[in-house]
């Protein structure tokens, strides 16, 4: 393999190169596959030929050939740049507000918290919620009504302004 190398490489690579349009690592890898192809089928060459370049050459080409041949029948390759691109959506003012809406959340009573978090996170109706938590319904509509009065004062406390 030494030899054979030594040999064609150079002259294969030269050949390739052109084939490639200039492109020199398609050119290497093209050169090593063609070599790796020879050592697997050093069984089947004949030994008696003059020289194993036609054969070199040959199996180059048909490597070069099958490698255009895939890349047009498959959609061409993008690189990552082009999703840098894309506008995405600013997570972070959603994130920031969750979590000034949830500290504040912390600061009503158990009561109210209960009964905002049934009727507004969990979407249920004041006749879903006043069920779900065995009160009547007057009680749970009285109880969202001062719960975001207080959820507003907790809000303002904290620079959030509510319209």
């Amino acid at each position: 393999m030494r030899a054979l190398y030594r040999e064609h490489a150079g002259a294969l690579y030269a050949y390739v190169l052109r084939l490639v349009a200039g492109d020199r690592y398609l050119a290497e890898d093209v050169v090593q596959e063609t070599l790796l192809r020879a050592w697997k089928s050093a069984a089947k060459l004949d030994p008696a030929a003059r020289s194993l370049r036609p054969w070199l050459v040959t199996v180059a080409r048909r490597i070069v050939i099958d490698g255009h041949r895939s890349r047009q029948a498959r959609p061409p390759e993008t690189s990552p740049a082009a999703l840098d691109q894309l506008p995405a959506r600013d997570e972070l003012e959603r994130s920031l507000r969750l979590m000034t809406i949830s500290d504040a959340l912390q600061d009503l009573s158990e009561a109210h918290r209960e009964v905002l978090v049934e009727t507004y996170f969990r979407g249920r109706t004041v006749n879903e919620a006043a069920d779900e938590l065995g009160l009547p319904q007057g009680t749970v509509r009285s109880r969202v009504f001062y719960a975001l009065r207080a959820l507003r004062n907790a809000l303002e406390e904290r620079g959030v302004t509510t319209t």
